[in-house]
């Protein structure tokens, strides 16, 4: 079976308050990014698991990938046999695309359908939310506003058809830890889902990443993509979830020059 796993981008994204337990109680809203994917090859396995990988280079150990990570919680659960899987890795990591997390839940939904589970959308966002904060999203695959840790969905419109998304990624990235080691948690004064209610022309400086401050210090290369989008024609322009990457939202297809960046793609929405 081949599945394609898109990244995602965050319109916005508040971090309200620590929690008990550790996390973070946040408001985002995810929009995917179905253009954008790396390709989970997968089928079942007679002897031990095995994962090969191509594309963008993986430095980590094969059961520290999401995509086993995935496979292991799936046997736990619902006693899934083991898999043999090729990933195509094209969407970078680092960036606050998403990439890892669709890759683990395209496994989840890849051995529901192997298996015939027959899990409902409600069994596989819980089984999804168990390998991180953003892995639930890719099982709708929607804009959704996510509260709670990421795992709490509503579907929201926006207002985006026609127009052209720009991402692109610095060859720096930034890890989940550097990011949250430096958030200050706040109630933002208008709530995201009202602030996106409002027209595109007034989101920049209304809604915000409250990774940006600390992570632009230490990272200025970002801050400077994210200002290139701004004086290209940007309508706004953010830095998506924990970053690198960042995105320009545009009226018209942007012509982009000598930009510093190692990942570059244009696309209409």
């Amino acid at each position: 079976m081949i599945l394609r796993a898109n990244c995602k981008i965050n319109l916005g994204l508040d971090i309200l308050r620590r929690r008990e337990d550790g996390f973070h109680d946040l408001e985002t809203v995810m929009l995917p990014v179905k253009e954008l994917y790396d390709v989970v090859e997968l089928e079942p396995a007679q002897g031990e698991s095995m994962l090969t990988t191509k594309g963008i280079a993986i430095d980590c150990p094969m059961e520290n990938n999401l995509c086993m990570k995935a496979l292991r919680l799936m046997q736990r659960l619902y006693g899934v046999g083991e898999a043999r899987f090729c990933l195509d890795k094209r969407v970078p990591f680092g960036a606050g695309l998403g990439g890892g997390s669709s890759d683990a839940t395209a496994v989840i939904l890849a051995l529901n359908e192997l298996y015939e589970l027959q899990l409902s959308e409600e069994e596989l966002v819980a089984a999804a939310a168990m390998i991180g904060s953003d892995t639930a999203f890719f099982v709708r695959n929607t804009p959704q506003l996510c509260t709670g840790r990421g795992e709490v969905m509503e579907p929201i419109e926006l207002p985006l058809q026609g127009k052209y998304l720009v991402v692109a990624k610095p060859e720096e990235g930034v890890s989940t830890k550097e990011a949250y080691s430096g958030v200050k948690p706040a109630m933002p004064q208008v709530r995201l889902a009202e602030a996106l209610q409002r027209p595109i022309g007034e989101w920049q400086g209304l809604v915000k990443n409250d990774f940006e401050p600390h992570i632009f210090e230490a990272h200025p290369l970002i801050a400077e993509l994210k200002q290139m989008m701004l004086d290209a024609g940007a309508i706004y322009a953010s830095m998506s979830g924990s970053g690198s990457a960042v995105f320009g939202i545009f009226d018209d297809e942007p012509k982009l020059d000598d930009v510093n960046a190692n990942y570059l793609k244009i696309i209409k929405i």
